[in-house]
């Protein structure tokens, strides 16, 4: 199986550092994100990968070099002129993530999952296999009893999205968060022909949850950190020390 792992964000929450460096190579003691993440599916058996990049690409391109690319083949994603979002940059990378499902990973999110369980909880019928979390938030992904996704919703402001509207009844079903790792069949860059340059993937795994199976997983015990500010920079250098 194949990796994109997203590493074209800006990264402006974490400004002064991402003023000189891409986000991908902040370092969590000691060790960039990027070289974290890929050295962690690389050693869950992950054979070959893609990485998008948009901001500071050329000193990715450096690192990588540098570390020959950490014994595997990695491609790059370029997107030159502004970074394509998560639907559009999967989209843009699919020449070089080629035919089968391909695991997409952010760079900027670390955690103790057994990516080796996660790959087992896949589902060739599903569209896509999403990593979820039951930790508080304001925004959730809504899942039947099947753990199909059917919708989406904000409590703090009672915006509700499904294909399901207008009787869609948010209290009717399971909300998580989505992880930012999810598991996705080569079948979404045919569906994905008539949607803009840039565009989000929940966005269109909303639209095509009507007709396909996308289905949420549940990891046990899950302790993640999205690294998208100065204080879960700090909270990451001190658990992975």
């Amino acid at each position: 199986m194949k990796a994109l792992i997203f590493a074209a964000g800006l990264g402006t929450r974490l400004r002064p550092l991402t003023d000189t460096m891409p986000k991908a190579l902040v370092p969590v003691a000691g060790v960039p994100m990027l070289e974290r993440v890929l050295c962690k599916l690389r050693d869950a058996g992950i054979g070959s990968f893609v990485v998008n990049v948009h901001h500071f690409a050329d000193q990715i391109e450096r690192f990588l070099s540098a570390h020959a690319n950490f014994g595997v083949p990695v491609a790059l994603s370029r997107e030159e002129r502004e970074p394509l979002e998560t639907g559009g940059g999967i989209r843009h990378a699919a020449p070089l993530l080629g035919t089968g499902r391909f695991l997409v990973h952010n760079a900027d999110i670390l955690s103790d999952l057994d990516i080796r369980w996660f790959l087992g909880q896949d589902d060739p019928q599903n569209l896509a296999t999403l990593l979820l979390t039951d930790a508080p938030a304001d925004r959730y992904l809504l899942f039947d009893d099947e753990m199909c996704l059917v919708g989406w919703t904000n409590v703090r402001t009672g915006e509700v999205k499904s294909p399901f509207l207008p009787d869609f009844d948010p209290a009717d079903y399971r909300r998580y968060s989505f992880c930012g790792i999810h598991i996705v069949s080569d079948a979404v860059f045919e569906k994905m022909a008539s949607w803009p340059e840039k565009f989000s993937i929940i966005d269109f795994y909303l639209r095509e949850c009507a007709a396909e199976k996308i289905r949420g997983v549940v990891a046990p015990d899950l302790h993640l950190i999205d690294i998208g500010s100065p204080e879960k920079l700090a909270e990451a250098n001190a658990r992975w020390r």
